[in-house]
């Protein structure tokens, strides 16, 4: 299949429920959750990983590391085939796709659970297959025909696929994305099928969804589906890609939570790549984003890393860096993709999903980059701190604080910078986290470093050791 702006074909979850989980779906009403409730508010993204491997990584590094939360993939039955998008082409709600089955993802989340790691699932709802088959778990299906679960009656009356035009919303939000099976979200045994789906992974443990596909579903529809939730409040990032003069904007779905601000992303990549990291310093909602406590916010994800509408981890310290910048700034609520090497844009998972060690068999692990990870606990340790001191050489050279609780300074400048700066910080010794030296600050707040080309600096309040 081509992939095109919704580049969340991979957002084509296998979603087969049974009559006994569609009967989970019950209440109406409650508010929308912001952001992540609680302290952690990083989300480490591990794409395609096994529902196994996903588990030891929350007790080996996830937990301790300080990340709030996990997110898996599509755990739904889906299409058979070796392509990563096949997870995103559902054909029922049973848990039997190639990265576990329910056993191993019960087991998953109550690991997570166990080392201080909430769980949220990549939920494709937008639509079901594109084709005909057996799926992972053995289910028979063709499309619009899903047994058990759907039949043609389920479907939008719009059988063709949506086209370049996404100045029409009916188009956008009733027409086929990239020929899959479009689900009619304003039918009433659709809602409550979906909201069984959904309750059965909350019984589960599942603490929040990504929603694939948000933009081809009308808003007040989403709104019905989490209504009916166990949990109506539960976390909810919707994915609504922003496109200039499109009929559908990202801000029509923040009632019902979050949304992925992919500007954020898009943005960061030409400044870090052509602009001067100057231009930063009022970087969110000064630029005409979405409030930050709606905003979810990336360097990459796995559609853009791939479509090269984002910065990747081909693009070296650029990529590092612009981890570091998310990770200290205080804007939204960061995902950190963490994925595997690719040439061919459609690979699937190397070895199955099964990860037995990072920078292995092609696992990247972006999340266990030491300069990425150590980011996390300066945002833990820095939240809800306003930025201060401020300083930048016009150029790409910035520093920044949090507060009384952190400083940072990034040089991605092609020379080394030697600079005494300005913090709000306490007199004492502290650990700069992204190469595990110390650095002074004296009674004066200042602190004297040269940072090397391409590097940065990170300190915060109760890391004085390294």
């Amino acid at each position: 299949m081509s992939h095109r702006r919704k580049r969340s074909i991979a957002g084509v979850v296998a979603l087969a429920a049974t009559a006994s989980v569609v009967a989970l779906a019950l209440p109406t009403g409650g508010s929308a959750e912001a952001a992540p409730p609680g302290d952690k508010d990083v989300t480490a993204v591990l794409f395609e990983w096994k529902f196994d491997s996903v588990a030891k990584e929350c007790t080996n590094r996830l937990g301790p590391a300080g990340y709030g939360y996990v997110q898996v993939s599509p755990p739904a039955e889906h299409i058979q085939g070796e392509a990563w998008w096949t997870s995103y082409q559902p054909v029922s709600y049973k848990i039997a796709g190639r990265l576990g089955n329910e056993t191993s993802f019960r087991n998953m989340v109550n690991t997570c659970h166990n080392a201080g790691v909430k769980v949220v699932v990549d939920a494709v709802i937008n639509h079901m297959s594109a084709g005909n088959g057996t799926g992972t778990g053995g289910t028979s299906y063709t499309k619009y025909d899903y047994p058990g679960l759907y039949s043609a009656y389920d479907f939008d009356d719009c059988t063709t696929q949506i086209g370049s035009n996404y100045q029409d919303r009916w188009n956008v939000q009733h027409c086929e994305l990239v020929g899959l099976a479009d689900l009619d979200t304003n039918e009433e045994y659709v809602r409550k099928t979906i909201a069984g789906y959904l309750n059965s992974l909350l019984a589960m443990g599942v603490d929040g969804f990504r929603i694939d596909a948000a933009k081809h579903m009308d808003a007040a529809d989403l709104a019905n589906i989490k209504s009916r939730l166990s949990n109506p409040s539960v976390y909810w990032k919707q994915e609504v890609i922003h496109g200039a003069g499109e009929a559908v904007q990202p801000a029509e779905y923040t009632g019902n939570g979050d949304v992925q601000e992919f500007r954020y992303a898009r943005d960061l990549k030409r400044v870090f790549n052509n602009e001067n990291l100057a231009y930063l310093k009022n970087y969110g909602e000064g630029w005409g984003y979405l409030k930050s406590n709606q905003a979810g916010v990336f360097v990459d994800n796995h559609d853009t890393e791939r479509e090269g509408t984002t910065l990747n981890y081909k693009d070296g310290a650029n990529y590092t860096l612009a981890n570091v910048f998310m990770l200290a700034w205080p804007y939204g609520t960061p995902d950190i993709n963490s994925g595997y090497e690719w040439t061919n844009k459609d690979a699937g998972p190397p070895n199955g999903g099964t990860v037995n060690a990072c920078w292995q068999n092609g696992w990247k692990c972006q999340h266990a980059w030491p300069e990425i990870q150590s980011m996390v606990g300066f945002r833990n340790a820095t939240r809800g701190q306003a930025v201060t001191n401020w300083w930048d050489n016009g150029g790409d050279a910035i520093a920044f604080g949090r507060g009384n609780k952190g400083f940072v300074a990034i040089n991605h400048e092609s020379g080394s910078l030697n600079r005494t700066f300005q913090t709000s910080l306490p007199a004492g010794t502290y650990c700069n986290v992204q190469n595990d030296t110390t650095v002074s600050v004296n009674g004066s707040g200042q602190l004297t470093a040269t940072l090397g080309a391409n590097t940065a600096l990170a300190v915060y309040a109760g890391r004085s050791s390294c």
